[in-house]
């Protein structure tokens, strides 16, 4: 099947607006149980259905669990190198090792295995055409790695990266707020 029938599908499946909600202004997330809305920038829109396809191809839903798969598998395939996108995925893995630190490291561990499709430099018209089992073909690395002591300090250092990230604004909240009872 073509990526872009499976897209369709799992936009569908997941109550996800058509083609991943690219066309709205803004984009909501519920976080800590509360759903927020926040701007939709175009680096976003652009990348949107790359992100919705690592759900598929890895196949995972859209729970903070699934989430939190993807988002360490997306640090692992090397998203980080791709500002200003990479401080969404960075954010969620802060967030998201919170509520599921094993899927984290699941996804992290994963990702060593595989190239990211943001790397794959493909069209978004020649992605969509493309067939998924020629997807998992590509996107699969030669040779393979297992979690030894490099990986373990590269994944250390992402989850404090990601941490700084996530926690920032709260400890902005908190030295303002301290200020302000002074």
């Amino acid at each position: 099947m073509t990526l872009n029938k499976l897209l369709i599908e799992f936009y569908k499946e997941n109550g996800i607006p058509e083609n991943g909600g690219i066309d709205k202004d803004t984009f909501e997330i519920k976080i800590f149980g509360i759903k927020l809305k926040f701007p939709n920038p175009k680096f976003r829109k652009d990348v949107t259905h790359i992100h919705d396809l690592q759900h598929i191809l890895n196949d995972c839903d859209t729970s903070w669990k699934g989430e939190a798969f993807i988002a360490g598998w997306e640090i692992s395939t090397g998203m980080w190198k791709y500002f200003p996108v990479c401080t969404f995925s960075f954010w969620a893995m802060g967030y998201s090792l919170w509520l599921h630190p094993k899927a984290v490291f699941s996804g992290f561990k994963k990702g060593l295995n595989d190239i990211g499709i943001i790397d794959l430099k493909i069209s978004k018209p020649d992605l969509m055409k493309m067939d998924f089992n020629k997807l998992v073909e590509i996107t699969a690395k030669d040779k393979t790695s297992d979690m030894g002591f490099l990986q373990w300090i590269q994944f250390i250092f992402w989850i404090a990266i990601s941490q700084i990230i996530f926690l920032f604004p709260l400890v902005i909240l908190t030295i303002g707020f301290g200020w302000f009872l002074k």
